[in-house]
């Protein structure tokens, strides 16, 4: 019963976040230096920095550990 239960939230997680990317499909602009620039989705730009912020968090997490 609790896999089913997990299940059904993995797939109500994937669909509030497929619609989500498919609503902010807009292309984002990323200024680097020496006139470098990147075009990318906001929802991509999104999901690499909420990435981003967990691999930062659990490395900073891990040494306070030690």
């Amino acid at each position: 019963m609790m896999n089913l239960m997990t299940w059904i939230l993995r797939i109500v997680v994937f669909v509030i976040l497929a619609v989500f990317a498919s609503k902010n499909s807009q292309p984002v602009t990323l200024q680097y230096y020496l006139d470098k620039s990147l075009e990318l989705p906001l929802s991509v730009v999104l999901l690499i920095f909420f990435a981003l912020g967990i691999f930062i968090t659990l490395l900073f997490g891990r040494r306070a550990d030690c």
